[in-house]
């Protein structure tokens, strides 16, 4: 299964998609009159736009090819990475290839890399790359390789080829948000409906007390969170964000986005009153010609 290349079909949208979207991740939820832009399409005197991370919704998981006779029940969505050509338009439509990039042998779990391209469904401009990491529990332990390497055959610990860690000193900006006690039931109108984020039977059967939200939720809200703190609220200079899924999250929960400011870079993390719920997070600011 490694290499093969699959089409993961094309999404169309409009602004209703994107402000749901928008929605969905929070926007708006503290203070209606901020963030139109990307909650309406005729307010503020500004042209509607879409938020960046509303392009790790332009894949279709029910394209994937089967990896195996696993439970399903046993996947879970642990690493996510986006890199935007430039910003998405309010209304489009996307063409996706996808491929299996790696099957990782973690020892309890295996982990599949799925790399997506997304281009405009009728010029063929590249508008975004997708980098996910699926994590499939009990099913390690296989012999495989342990870790993704390079054209070189060297290991690569992280995107980019360098090691986190999170910074010694105090972030540069930390941004607080309330998650509402229905976040998943919003989310989920923006395509993913797995039962984990709704059902609580489904939820009670893999161990939870009652549904989660969904980690994606999670990854939109702090790409907001670096938007606003590190590109003044302009999408055209997001660039690439990359995190790791490190604990559930449950709809009505406080998160707090910790960032540390590198110039065109950045590190953060995203904390629960629990603790970590996301780390390993890198941004780059997108050099706009």
């Amino acid at each position: 299964m490694v290499g093969k290349t699959w089409g993961s079909g094309t999404r169309n949208w409009t602004f209703r998609d994107t402000a749901l979207y928008a929605l969905g991740v929070g926007a708006g939820a503290e203070d209606p009159t901020r963030e139109l832009r990307f909650t309406t399409e005729n307010s503020g005197g500004a042209a509607p736009a879409v938020l960046p991370t509303f392009a790790a919704t332009l894949v279709s998981r029910e394209a994937e090819p089967a990896f195996g006779d696993f439970d399903v029940s046993q996947l879970l969505h642990t690493e996510q990475s986006v890199t935007l050509h430039g910003p998405l338009p309010a209304e489009g439509a996307a063409t996706t290839t996808s491929r299996l990039t790696a099957l990782l042998d973690r020892g309890r779990g295996a982990l599949a890399v799925i790399e997506s391209s997304c281009v405009d469904a009728h010029s063929g401009r590249p508008l975004a790359e997708l980098r996910t990491g699926l994590t499939i529990r009990r099913e390690g332990g296989f012999g495989g390789e342990a870790a993704a390497r390079n054209a070189a055959g060297d290991v690569v610990e992280s995107e980019g080829g360098q090691k986190w860690e999170r910074p010694a000193g105090e972030p540069d900006h930390v941004v607080g948000y309330r998650t509402a006690a229905n976040q998943a039931l919003l989310y989920r109108l923006s395509g993913d409906r797995n039962p984990l984020h709704s059902d609580p039977a489904v939820a009670a059967r893999v161990g939870f007390r009652r549904p989660l939200l969904h980690g994606l939720c999670t990854f939109g809200y702090a790409g907001r969170a670096l938007l606003h703190a590190l590109c003044d609220g302009d999408p055209g200079r997001f660039g690439t964000m990359s995190a790791s899924f490190t604990s559930p999250v449950l709809p009505g929960q406080d998160l707090t986005v910790h960032i540390w400011d590198r110039g065109g870079t950045a590190l953060f993390e995203v904390r629960s009153h629990r603790g970590v719920v996301m780390d390993h997070g890198r941004f780059a600011r997108r050099v706009v010609p």
